[in-house]
C-alpha cells in the first residue's frame, strides 16, 4: 500500500542517497530524535483517562532514555472526530516514527485506524481488546471477515477478563443473581452488551439473567426508563461501561427513585476518585475493575520503580489520589524506549512493527509479549493481555474514598485487601 508516509519517507531517502552517495544511518546514530506522537483524551468527559499524563511524560523526561525521543501531545477532546484528525497531524505534519494512543474506543480506535491506514507504527492501550480489535473491522458482525493489523498493536485485558471479575465478586454476595445492563451507543457499550460477544451470554452461562433496557446516548438527562426496568425486573446488580458524568446522573436519580441494588459494579465510569467524590457518601461499596494499582507486584522497566513507589511519586507530585490510568501511560514509554532500541532504522515502519511484534518486556503493568496467550486466533497478532482484578471503593473517615482489592482469582499474585460487601 502506497500511502503518504511511505511516499514522503521513500523521496526523503533517495535525496540522500543522491546527496552522500551512500545509505542513510540510522536516527540514532544520527544523532537525530525518534519521533514519537501521544494522544489520549486530557478535556472532555473523559478527561480523567489522561489526568496523569503530564506527570507520566514529566517524569520520562527526567529519564536519560529520553534524550534520545522528541515527542508530540495531542488532546482528542475525548471526540473520535477530533482524534483522528490530530492522528493525521502527527503523521503529516510531526512526522512522527511512532504513535502511542490511550484511552477507551472514542480515542484509540480513530487514532489506531488513521496510523494503520497510512502505515505509522502504533501502539494503543486502555480499551478492552474486542472493541478495540473488532470495532475497527470492516463488518463487526462477521467474524469471518475479520483481518490483523500490519502496524497495530494493542495491549490491555478483554470483556472476558472483566465478566469473570465481575462475576467473582458478585458471587461473594447473597443475590437473585438478576443484573441490569448498563451500555451506552458507543463503542464500549455496543460491545459490552453484545448479545454474542459482551456480558448476556457469559453471565447466563453462570446462571446470571440480564435486563437490558438498550442503549441510551451519552450525556443523557434522565435515567428514569432504565431505573423502572431495573425495579421491575427485580435487579439486584447492575453492571455497565457509563462515561464518567452518566454514572453520577445515573445513580442520583437511582437513590431519589427509590432504586437500591446490592452490587453495581461498573466499568470505566468508577475508575477514578474524583467520580466517587462527586457522588457523595452514596458511591460506597460500588465497585469496579482494577487494571492498576499499588499492590500490583510490577516495576518499571526504565526506572526500576515498583507500582507502590510510581503511586506514591504521583500523589506527592500533584497532591492526588493515585489514578489507574498512571501505569498504562507510563508501560506505553516502556514500550516506545525498548522497541526503538531494538530496530536500526526508525523510519523503517515495517522494521518498527515487527519489533513490536517480538516484544518480550516486564513493564509497570505486567509482562508484554503479542504471543496470543488467552486470545483468539484472530486477535492473536495484535493483543497482549493484562492481568485484571476486582476491587471495591470504601469510603475513609476522613471523607476519601480508597480503592480496595476484593478479588484476585484470575491473578493471585495481586495481593487483596479485603472481601466484597454489599451496597448499604
Amino acid at each position: 500500500m502506497i500511502t503518504r508516509r511511505n511516499l514522503l519517507k521513500g523521496t526523503a531517502a533517495t535525496g540522500l542517497v543522491a546527496a552522500t552517495g551512500a545509505f542513510p544511518m540510522p536516527a540514532i546514530a544520527q544523532g537525530a530524535k525518534i519521533r514519537l506522537g501521544y494522544v489520549s483524551p486530557q478535556s472532555g468527559p473523559l478527561a480523567a483517562f489522561g489526568e496523569a499524563d503530564s506527570f507520566v511524560l514529566a517524569d520520562f523526561a527526567r529519564n536519560a532514555a529520553a534524550s534520545n525521543f522528541e515527542i508530540f501531545v495531542k488532546d482528542s477532546q475525548s471526540n473520535p472526530n477530533r482524534a483522528a484528525e490530530v492522528a493525521q497531524e502527527l503523521i503529516v505534519d510531526d512526522g512522527v516514527d511512532m504513535i502511542l494512543v490511550a484511552s477507551t474506543p472514542e480515542t484509540t480506535n480513530p487514532v489506531t485506524t488513521t496510523a494503520e491506514a497510512e502505515g505509522v507504527p502504533v501502539i494503543s492501550t486502555v480499551a478492552p481488546w474486542q472493541p478495540w480489535f473488532i470495532g475497527q473491522q470492516g463488518n463487526p458482525t462477521d467474524p469471518g471477515s475479520w483481518r490483523p493489523f500490519n502496524y497495530a498493536f494493542h495491549f490491555f485485558w478483554g470483556l472476558e477478563d472483566v465478566i469473570s471479575a465481575f462475576t467473582n465478586m458478585w458471587g461473594q454476595l447473597d443475590t437473585n443473581k438478576i443484573v441490569g445492563g448498563l451500555f451506552p451507543n458507543d463503542a464500549d457499550g455496543n460491545a459490552w452488551g453484545d448479545a454474542n460477544n459482551g456480558f448476556p451470554a457469559p453471565l447466563a452461562a453462570k446462571g446470571y439473567s440480564i435486563i437490558d433496557p438498550g442503549r441510551y446516548q451519552n450525556l443523557t438527562d434522565d435515567f428514569s426508563a432504565q431505573i423502572n426496568a431495573f425495579k421491575q425486573g427485580n435487579v439486584e446488580i447492575v453492571t455497565g461501561v457509563p462515561i464518567p458524568p452518566d454514572f453520577t446522573t445515573f445513580w442520583t436519580q437511582a437513590r431519589q427513585q427509590g432504586f437500591a441494588p446490592k452490587a453495581a459494579s461498573i466499568g470505566k465510569a468508577l475508575l477514578f476518585p474524583q467520580a466517587l467524590a462527586a457522588l457523595g457518601d452514596s458511591g460506597n461499596n460500588l465497585s469496579s475493575e482494577v487494571w492498576w494499582s499499588p499492590s500490583h507486584p510490577f516495576k518499571s522497566s526504565l526506572t526500576g520503580l515498583s507500582a507502590a513507589e510510581v503511586a506514591e511519586a504521583y500523589s506527592a507530585a500533584e497532591g492526588k489520589q493515585w489514578t489507574q490510568p498512571i501505569g498504562f501511560a507510563h508501560a506505553l514509554l516502556e514500550m516506545a524506549v525498548d522497541v526503538m532500541g531494538r530496530v536500526e532504522d526508525v523510519t523503517d515502519a515495517d522494521a518498527v512493527a515487527a519489533a513490536i511484534a517480538a516484544t518480550q518486556l516486564d513493564t509497570l503493568v505486567g509482562p508484554i509479549a503479542f504471543d496470543g496467550k488467552g486470545l483468539p486466533p484472530f486477535a492473536a497478532t495484535n493483543v497482549c493481555k493484562t492481568p485484571l482484578v476486582g476491587g471495591q471503593w470504601r469510603l475513609s473517615g476522613e471523607g476519601r474514598y480508597d480503592l480496595v482489592i476484593v478479588d484476585n482469582t484470575d491473578h493471585p499474585n495481586i495481593p487483596t485487601g479485603g472481601t466484597m460487601e454489599a451496597i448499604s
